[in-house]
């Protein structure tokens, strides 16, 4: 499962692009506690039950552990793998739409780089 998101996911997968987000800009490192499920869905307005389900998919994609009756910590060499995960997915998802959008308007690589710049 992939962690970054579009505006139109689900709300745990937002929720998941967030945490995501946080841990490759290096917010949250190896060892660090994430916030409680009900403070991240306070946060974010969300109900805890969507935000358990978003922790949920980092548990089993193995970059958080569970400490019993302490919270939820991110596992050594979590945003590497986090990072070749979505990598994978940008290049076989995100990126041929992309491309194909870049084409359908008549940009070009030039385009771009320049508008980066600017």
């Amino acid at each position: 499962m992939t962690a970054l998101s579009n505006d139109d996911s689900p709300v745990y997968i937002k929720l998941r692009g967030s945490i995501a987000a946080a841990i490759l800009r290096g917010d949250f490192r190896a060892g660090d506690q994430l916030p409680s499920v009900r403070a991240l869905a306070a946060q974010h307005g969300a109900n805890p039950l969507t935000v358990a389900k978003a922790y949920q998919t980092f548990q089993d994609d193995g970059y958080v552990e569970v400490r019993r009756g302490v919270g939820m910590f991110v596992l050594a060499g979590a945003a590497e793998k986090l990072r070749l995960a979505e990598r994978a997915h940008f290049l076989s998802d995100s990126w041929p739409r992309i491309r194909d959008h870049i084409a359908l308007l008549g940009l070009d690589a030039a385009d771009l780089l320049e508008r980066e710049r600017a």
